[in-house]
């Protein structure tokens, strides 16, 4: 993991994933070696509000490298704090868990039976508790072993990706996880969904509560609608704080906004080549599973229209717009 700085770009990795999720989220971080371990001494997964954001980024900032490379440990760790959290009844609520596992791809120790112990544990999840789980495996580094990481991703329906050693944009490398929960915000009862960050500080004006809401765009001229971006607006309190008689810190305000950024669980429903094309578009050939034998994946991968440019050409009012100038 010290070669080519593959520690520090999982690290990375970790951080922007964590900087993404909303104070609606739950989320755990499995560091492993020799053995495997929950980082910041919890034992299910923690809601992600911006202190705990914060105390998880400086433990992940902290971790080195050490000793062997034991999946089974690392993915033992990692259901046992879904299975601790499902029983405590402190899930976030909807019927998907994504697992995101990072490595240099090199299995030195506990490498028998890893895809049947994962298999194993999500058949489990969803018979007793009704939940998905998706596996997302990146290989990190151009001499990375991809089989068994591809292999565990193709053998439960999830997406593996290799990254490059020389990578320096870990969105596009990660697109497959950001594209596929994207789907689910495009549609149903999700298409007037906004995600809303908890109050804080501003910066400028210094000392000013604030809040930023935001909400996903989407071109609709195909289906399932492509994820084109997201669009902010940052607001101060003063006016929620006098309409709901609640100071901005406190903590029924921040359960309004848990429950403002808690999208409805998007049932998501993809067929083989939609699922080869999420694959396709993070990792190219070589990335797919072999279960499709496509070469275009309509609302997955965009294909762009004879004299056009990639964005639409009407932005609000797209539905109609495929093809036009």
């Amino acid at each position: 993991m010290e070669n080519y700085g593959r520690l520090e770009l999982a690290k990375r990795a970790a951080v922007t994933v964590i900087e993404t999720l909303t104070v609606a989220d739950r989320v755990a971080i499995v560091a492993f070696s020799e053995e495997a371990r929950q980082i910041g001494g919890y034992d299910s997964l923690i809601r992600t509000t911006y202190e705990n954001k914060q105390l998880l980024i400086q433990a992940i900032n902290e971790l080195t490298s050490d000793g062997p490379t034991n999946f089974m440990a690392a993915f033992e760790v990692a259901f046992d704090a879904i299975d601790n959290t499902i029983k405590k009844e402190a899930s976030s609520g909807c019927n998907n868990i994504a697992i995101l596992f990072m490595t240099d791809g090199k299995i030195s120790s506990g490498q028998s039976d890893v895809i049947e112990l994962v298999n194993s544990y999500t058949n489990h999840i969803a018979a007793e508790h009704g939940m998905d789980t998706t596996i997302f495996t990146f290989s990190l580094g151009e001499t990375a072993d991809h089989e068994v990481t591809k292999s565990l991703a193709c053998s439960t329906g999830g997406i593996w990706t290799p990254v490059s050693d020389y990578t320096d944009d870990l969105i596009d490398a990660m697109s497959s996880y950001y594209k596929l929960y994207t789907l689910g915000l495009g549609e149903g009862n999700n298409e007037d969904f906004a995600a809303w960050v908890e109050p804080y500080e501003f910066h400028n004006p210094k000392g000013k509560i604030g809040t930023t809401v935001s909400v996903p765009v989407f071109d609709r001229s195909v289906n399932p609608p492509i994820f084109i971006g997201v669009v902010g607006v940052d607001m101060y309190m003063d006016a929620l704080e006098e309409v709901l008689q609640e100071d901005a810190m406190s903590s029924t305000m921040l359960q309004r906004f848990v429950m403002l950024s808690t999208a409805r669980c998007p049932d998501i429903q993809l067929t083989e080549c939609e699922l080869d094309g999420l694959r396709f578009s993070g990792g190219g050939e070589e990335a797919k599973c072999g279960v499709c034998n496509s070469t275009s994946y309509t609302g997955i991968v965009p294909e762009q229209c004879e004299m056009m440019g990639d964005y639409p050409s009407n932005l609000w009012q797209n539905t109609e717009s495929e093809c036009f100038f």
